[in-house]
């Protein structure tokens, strides 16, 4: 677990080494925007196929940390499992404060469904992420505003599955309150808040050893989904810390849980 937490360049090329013999095509550094971080790279698989099911995947880093590079063996994992797989940066605290970097992740998700047959993939269109990239990931989809303003819905995306996803607290930490403040704007950082019933299938993967995101975050988006007759579904695994779920997509650190084969086995549910 360590290699995914310290992220020095080191052990981010050993964690990231398949991509030497992954043999799909990596599209680096792709604009979605004007800004320095409005960039994505793009996975698409080396399989005889026309088209793919396209995943867009928001890596996490507390909202002040963490980059689409240090992500590639996700995207490498979900290509060779068929999946077109779209890693984008968003800005971060301290240069950005909420909701840019939601904003952001909104712009991506409109450039992907905009631009993504140009690299093979189709309409089907799924978002994951990790830790504060789940936590932006469900924002987007629940909160209509953000994808209204590229004049989308969110029933353009197909399921949604979230990594130890904090969807629903109240800052504490300085730093935090900090990036989501004034405390009167912090009911728009609750995904729960936003959740009406109609959003897309969402899959809420946790472990029971997680001490950095509590499960009380599942329980109650999962409680929110369920009272609007939405659809949800949950996976918590007895083992692992908070890192665990992403981690399950590397071959260094490899567990017995099967992350990637459980969001794949969730989202085939929802091809259309």
């Amino acid at each position: 677990m360590a290699l995914l937490v310290a992220c020095t360049p080191l052990q981010l090329a050993v964690v990231n080494a398949p991509a030497l013999t992954y043999d799909g095509q990596i599209s680096k550094d792709v604009s979605y925007g004007q800004l320095p971080r409005q960039k994505l790279d793009i996975y698409v698989p080396n399989i005889e196929q026309e088209t793919f099911p396209v995943v867009v995947f928001f890596h996490g880093g507390r909202w002040i940390d963490g980059s689409k590079d240090q992500y590639t063996f996700v995207g490498m994992t979900l290509s060779n499992m068929g999946y077109v797989v779209v890693v984008p940066n968003t800005r971060l605290y301290p240069d950005v404060k909420f909701p840019t970097f939601a904003e952001d992740a909104a712009k991506s998700v409109a450039w992907v469904h905009k631009n993504i047959a140009r690299y093979k993939g189709n309409q089907n269109l799924f978002i994951s992420g990790h830790s504060s990239g789940a936590h932006i990931g469900a924002l987007i989809i629940a909160d209509n505003s953000y994808l209204a303003t590229h004049k989308l819905k969110p029933n353009i995306v197909n399921a949604f599955a979230g990594l130890s996803g904090p969807y629903d607290f109240v800052p504490k930490a300085p730093d935090i309150r900090e990036i989501f403040g004034p405390p009167k704007n912090f009911p728009n950082m609750v995904v729960t808040n936003f959740i009406e019933g109609d959003e897309p299938p969402m899959l809420l993967i946790y472990t029971g050893e997680d001490d950095t995101v509590h499960p009380r975050n599942l329980e109650a988006l999962k409680a929110g989904i369920e009272k609007a007759n939405g659809n949800v579904q949950t996976i918590v695994y007895e083992t692992g810390g908070h890192v665990a779920t992403v981690a399950a997509f590397s071959w260094v650190n490899p567990s017995d849980l099967p992350v990637p084969k459980d969001i794949n086995d969730f989202f085939k549910k929802f091809f259309q």
